[in-house]
C-alpha cells in the first residue's frame, strides 16, 4: 500500500478540474489518495475516480460561518485520519493543513490556484481581507513546496515572501479521439455562429454582463453560456429585458467531457475578465486552454498572462474595452473574417500539442516523487 495523501479543497469536487488532474497524476505514482471537499445542494454527481473522495455536507454554504465550519471540520478529519502527506489547495484550506502538519510532523504541499487575497470578494472588505492576509503571511514563508498557476502570480509571491512557487498551469489533457456530437445532437442551432463563454466562476467583473449587452448588436450569432456563478441570475433577467432570448442560451454546470462537446461545436471562445483586481488582472483562465484543445479561436481581454498565450500561438484576437458596442464591432469583424478564423483554428491544433496536461504534469511528478 502506498503512502497516504489527504488532499483538501473547499470547492465542489465535481467541477474542480485542476484538483482532479493533480490527483490523477499523483495516484499513478502509487500514493493512496483521499480527496476532501464539499457537496452543495445542487452539486452534480461525482465521476468515477481511482481514489477515495469525501464530500462534506455543510450547514452553511457561504459567508464567514461557511469558512469557519469547513475549516473546523477539515481540521477534525485531518486529525483523526492517518496521513503521510498533506496537500492544501488554496488559502481557504491552508490553516488546518498547516496545523496538522506540525502536530503530526508530516510534510505539506500547497497549491495556490489564484491570488486569493486579491479576489473581488475580498478587495472591498478590508477586515476580512486582512484576516486571510494574516493567515497567508504567517504560513507562506514557512512552506517548502508550493505550486501556483502562472508566472505573474508566482512573481507576486516571490516579491512578497521570497519564495517562488513552481508554476503548473491549469491545462487540460489532450483532446484525444473521442467522437464529437453534432450540434443537432446537442440541441444547438445548426445554421448560425456560436460564441461560448464557460466556467464555474461566471462572476462579477468577468465580462459576462457586457457580453450579454453586446449581443443586441451581433447578428446571426448565438451566445452559449455554460456554468454557474454570481451573475448568472442577473444575466438571465437581463436577456429577458433586452428581448434577446433567441440569441443567448444558458446551460448549467456539467461534467467536463460533456462540456467539451459543446465547446468543440462553437465558432469562438470568450474569456473577457476585467483587470479590476490583481487576481483577475493576472489570471490565466482554464477556459482559454479548453478552447485551444477544442480547436476554436479565442476572443479575449488583453490581460498579461492571456496575451502571452494568444500572441505566442496566434490563436485569436482581443477586445480593447468592455463597451458593448465596441465589443460587438470587434466580434462581428473577427467572425466575419473566415480566412483569419481558419488560420487561428489551425494554430489551435498546433498549440494543443504543447499546451496539454501530459506535458505540464511533469513538474508535478518532479515534486511529488520526493515523497514516494
Amino acid at each position: 500500500m502506498g503512502k497516504k495523501v489527504l488532499v483538501s479543497v473547499i470547492n465542489d469536487l465535481a467541477s474542480d478540474q485542476r484538483v482532479k488532474k493533480v490527483c490523477g497524476t499523483i495516484s499513478q505514482l502509487g500514493f493512496e489518495i483521499t480527496l476532501i471537499g464539499r457537496r452543495l445542494k445542487n452539486s452534480p454527481d461525482m465521476d468515477t475516480r481511482p481514489y477515495s473522495v469525501n464530500r462534506m455536507h455543510l450547514l452553511f454554504e457561504k459567508g464567514p460561518l461557511f469558512y469557519a465550519e469547513y475549516n473546523i471540520r477539515l481540521f477534525g478529519f485531518l486529525l483523526f485520519n492517518k496521513v503521510d502527506l498533506l496537500v492544501s489547495n488554496d488559502l481557504d484550506t491552508l490553516l488546518p493543513n498547516y496545523l496538522i502538519s506540525k502536530i503530526k510532523h508530516v510534510p505539506l504541499i500547497y497549491d495556490s490556484h489564484e491570488y486569493f487575497t486579491e479576489v473581488p470578494e475580498l478587495v472591498n472588505r478590508p477586515v476580512v481581507q486582512k484576516v486571510w492576509k494574516t493567515i497567508e503571511h504567517f504560513i507562506f514563508p514557512r512552506l517548502t513546496d508550493v505550486f501556483t498557476v502562472n508566472d505573474s502570480i508566482a512573481d507576486l509571491f516571490y516579491n512578497e515572501y521570497g519564495i517562488r512557487p513552481v508554476v503548473v498551469r491549469n491545462i487540460p489533457p489532450k483532446a484525444g479521439d473521442s467522437i464529437i456530437k453534432t450540434r443537432k445532437e446537442l440541441g444547438l442551432p445548426e445554421n448560425t455562429k456560436i460564441l461560448i463563454m464557460q466556467g464555474a466562476g461566471i462572476n462579477l467583473h468577468r465580462g459576462a454582463e457586457e457580453m450579454v449587452e453586446a449581443m443586441q448588436y451581433i447578428e446571426n450569432t448565438v451566445l452559449l453560456i455554460i456554468g454557474g456563478g454570481d451573475v448568472v441570475g442577473w444575466l438571465k433577467k437581463r436577456v429577458l429585458e433586452l428581448n434577446i432570448s433567441e440569441k443567448v442560451i444558458f446551460k448549467p454546470r456539467m461534467p467536463y467531457a460533456e462540456l467539451m462537446q459543446y465547446t468543440a461545436n462553437a465558432d469562438a471562445g470568450l474569456t473577457l475578465d476585467k483587470g479590476t483586481n490583481l487576481n483577475y488582472r493576472f489570471s490565466l483562465p482554464n477556459k482559454l486552454f479548453d478552447y485551444i484543445q477544442a480547436g476554436i479561436p479565442v476572443i479575449a481581454s488583453p490581460l498579461p498572462e492571456i496575451q502571452k498565450i494568444i500572441d505566442t500561438y496566434q490563436v485569436g484576437c482581443y477586445i480593447q474595452d468592455h463597451q458593448p458596442e465596441n465589443m460587438a464591432k470587434k466580434i462581428n469583424e473577427a467572425i466575419a473574417n473566415q480566412e483569419q478564423m481558419k488560420i487561428w483554428k489551425k494554430n489551435c491544433s498546433f498549440a494543443s500539442l504543447e499546451l496539454n496536461w501530459e506535458k505540464e504534469e511533469k513538474k508535478v511528478i518532479d515534486i511529488y516523487s520526493h515523497y514516494v
